[in-house]
């Protein structure tokens, strides 16, 4: 079993905005973040994460809980499994309390890597390929640049580590294909790949011996998933929130080149295009998207789908499209620089560059070709919001040469369905519910309350406040309080007191009138609860909190 002291040291370091950042597009909302819940089907954002109480909460159906629970959730893990899982994004080695069954990080991947990189330091072919594109020793050093040397050697050196082929499949350094076991990456340079927490979970690799694929990557695992996975953002993430702007380009050579340049803020996608699954990684510290594509045809189509993707999802940012046959990387080495610098400055905006993509596709001379140019481009702006759309309505009339008027947009209308359970099935007491979240912030508070007041006596709450009483934390209902922002808590005693007063006139004076009006009592028992009730409203009112039992 995994001991409890190394589950809540793992607690301390995880993080849980950067962990459910890592499966889904938060946005931010005053202290909060929000994102539709993964759990059940909405259009609009019910799901709250709360960095402040380390804690996520669906308004709409109810699921809530921890960074570890919404691995479990999300993954279809077991609570050990979701552990191991963070603890392996995290680089954090865990502790058993049975030695024998005993589980330690594994370090294969760094292992391996450090092998690859010994490698490189004797293979004068590697070294020159490294030469020739302009790579600094400091840079090969930086990025863990390597060299993967033929299959039987590979396997041969895991096997005298003492790791096990099983474990090689599993981080898919081996693949296993008609009975036989092959090395992944074959006389290649490497890259290692690296989750945004640092740890590696795959290489990259480049061919310096004509192999048919020039680069090939780690196969999908249950650490790699290309899909989610940005090179070099752990090296890059400190300056993309410093600067708000991150540069993304198509290759490691260009994202190694730049940072040696100085553009330290630059990331490459994994041999696929910009995905969904990279939004939630890119919405991190809210950064201008500069996309840095090459300008062959696969580099603009490549841009275009990541231009589409980032406008629709209201990101900032532009493209920088390059000269055909010119990549970042051979700016860099060739010294141009400051022209680099320039063109990350002023790149061209996500929207103009996806309309004027879509009028290149079309023969505008031809009427019928530019009125079906017209109904593609509209069929895009319809996807960004209102006022988007008024501003570049007029922006793709002037690049067709036509009067505005012909652009025409159907109006949207947006509804906001972001109620949350307590709203739509029964009323909310903000009195209550701010009594509640402060026995939730406060909880040494709740002496002094109990003395005055049960349960019993909210009208509304009774049973969150009951909950809360419990230290029932993990209660969807309280969760949902404590996600809450339009719920304050009462943050110090004189404000409490102020409060529990009020509450308790207003409740003393019910009291009072429903006594007067019983008939079931008899004339003795009704003046004992009439002087002690109005007792109790004279006091409160000198400013004297009475005892529930007095």
């Amino acid at each position: 079993m995994i001991t409890q002291d190394s589950i809540e040291a793992l607690k301390a370091r995880l993080d849980i905005v950067d962990v459910i950042g890592s499966y889904l597009e938060l946005r931010k909302s005053g202290a909060n973040y929000k994102a539709p819940c993964p759990f059940h089907g909405e259009k609009t954002a019910s799901f709250v994460v709360s960095p402040s109480k380390q804690i996520y909460h669906c308004f709409g159906c109810g699921a809530g809980g921890d960074s570890i629970k919404f691995v479990m959730e999300y993954e279809k893990l077991n609570y050990p499994e979701a552990i191991e899982k963070l603890a392996s994004s995290y680089n954090f080695s865990l502790a058993y309390s049975d030695s024998k069954n005993s589980k330690p990080r594994s370090m294969l991947m760094e292992k391996v890597n450090e092998w690859y990189q010994y490698l490189l330091t004797k293979n004068p072919v590697a070294l020159s390929y490294i030469k020739e594109r302009g790579i600094y020793e400091s840079s090969v050093e930086k990025f863990g640049i390597g060299y993967a040397p033929d299959s039987n050697a590979t396997i041969n050196y895991i096997k005298s580590q003492l790791f096990s082929m099983g474990e090689a499949l599993e981080m898919g350094i081996i693949g296993y294909e008609g009975g036989k076991n092959f090395a992944r990456f074959i006389e290649r340079i490497t890259f290692p790949i690296h989750s945004a927490n640092g740890a590696i979970v795959g290489f990259g690799g480049r061919t310096i011996t004509g192999h048919q694929a020039k680069y090939v990557n780690s196969p999908e695992t249950p650490y790699f998933n290309k899909s989610r996975l940005l090179y070099a953002y752990h090296h890059a993430k400190q300056t993309i929130h410093k600067t708000k702007e991150i540069v993304i380009t198509e290759g490691y050579l260009d994202v190694i080149m730049l940072h040696q340049a100085g553009f330290t803020n630059a990331v490459a996608t994994l041999g696929t295009a910009l995905t969904p699954e990279h939004l939630p990684v890119l919405r991190k510290g809210e950064p201008k998207i500069i996309m840095a594509y090459d300008g062959d045809k696969a580099g603009r189509s490549a841009a275009l789908k990541a231009s589409k993707l980032l406008s629709i999802s209201g990101f900032s940012g532009g493209v920088v499209i390059f000269k055909e046959g010119l990549d970042p990387a051979d700016m860099v080495n060739s010294g141009a620089i400051e022209e680099l610098s320039t063109m990350f400055r002023t790149p061209q905006p996500f929207i103009e560059f996806v309309i004027d993509e879509i009028l290149s596709l079309y023969n505008l001379s031809d009427p019928k070709a530019k009125e079906s140019c017209m109904q593609d481009a509209i069929g895009y702006l319809k996807t960004l919001s209102p006022m988007l759309q008024d501003r570049y309505k007029t922006y793709l009339a002037q690049r067709l040469g036509i009067n505005p008027s012909f652009v025409r947009l159907a109006n949207q209308t947006n509804t906001n369905q972001n109620k949350s359970v307590i709203d739509s099935s029964r009323h909310r007491d903000m009195w209550e519910l701010t009594l509640v979240k402060t026995v939730l912030e406060y909880p040494e508070f709740v002496n002094q309350i109990l003395d005055v007041l049960d349960p019993s006596l909210l009208q509304f709450h009774s049973s969150e406040f009951a909950l809360a009483l419990r230290g029932k934390f993990d209660e969807p209902s309280l969760m949902a309080i404590s996600v809450d922002e339009k719920i304050l808590s009462l943050k110090d005693e004189e404000a409490l007191k102020a409060e529990l007063i009020a509450f308790l006139i207003k409740h003393y004076e019910r009291e009072y009138k429903k006594v007067n009006l019983q008939t079931d009592i008899t004339f003795e028992q009704k003046a004992f609860y009439i002087r002690k009730f109005k007792g109790k409203i004279s006091r409160l009112k000198r400013g004297e909190l009475v005892a529930f039992k007095s």
